[in-house]
């Protein structure tokens, strides 16, 4: 997943446009076989520089969090630049959880491409200051990958109990439960009387904010289960 800087729209750009092309460069880098299913810092370095060389003018800013389960180790393998993230859940626990990357309150860590002259006033971070990690997982664990639309909303027991709902592993079931989450995220991002996770945060830094944020929410739901074809 990746979520494009909303800041972008100030001077005309579309902030999707630069995260959608990465997210996509990134996928026909993996089908086309080059990369490292224990490298996923690898995949986003690749995809981030194809774009830079582009000779197509693209502007934009975007975190990334890129997961890969390596289905013959048993190995999940990720990377995570910025506040989007995963978590991994298992016996309705939170086993593993992305951290945050911030340079400050509210400015995630990014992928830029700025316009030409500058370069040195919009931030911009190298895709390797990802923070990346390696651990096994097990049948029936269920990883979480979303933007920070999600996490600045719910807090990790909501989104846990809303996963308890999920009765088996078909696909319907799955796609409900990942629409269900996203859908109760949208509806308290506008609630002005709820004290989101983004909110108290908000106010560790000295700020009086109460209420949701709105902002894109993507939530990607995936459990590990046996590969038969």
């Amino acid at each position: 997943v990746a979520d494009g800087v909303g800041g972008w729209r100030d001077y005309g750009v579309d902030p999707s446009q630069f995260s959608a092309t990465l997210m996509r460069t990134c996928e026909r880098l993996v089908k086309e076989g080059r990369f490292t299913p224990s490298s996923p810092v690898g995949i986003l370095t690749s995809g981030y520089y194809e774009l830079l060389q582009n000779k197509v003018p693209l502007l934009g800013s975007s975190t990334a969090c890129i997961v890969v389960l390596d289905r013959r180790s048993h190995r999940l393998h990720t990377c995570n630049l910025g506040d989007s993230g995963f978590l991994v859940v298992r016996g309705g626990e939170v086993v593993h959880r992305s951290d945050e990357q911030q340079h400050y309150f509210n400015t995630p860590f990014q992928l830029s491409i700025a316009p030409p002259g500058a370069e040195g006033v919009v931030l911009s971070d190298s895709p390797e200051a990802a923070d990346s990690s390696s651990f096994d997982v097990q049948l029936g664990d269920i990883i979480l990958t979303a933007t920070d639309g999600l996490f600045d909303n719910m807090p990790d027991y909501m989104i846990l109990q809303e996963l308890k709902k999920l009765k088996n592993t078909n696909y319907d079931s799955i796609q409900q439960t990942a629409r269900s989450i996203a859908e109760q995220a949208h509806e308290l991002a506008y609630d002005p009387n709820y004290m989101s996770p983004f909110a108290q945060f908000a106010c560790d830094n000295g700020l009086n904010v109460r209420g949701g944020k709105p902002d894109d929410i993507t939530v990607l739901l995936s459990i590990v289960a046996e590969y038969t074809d």
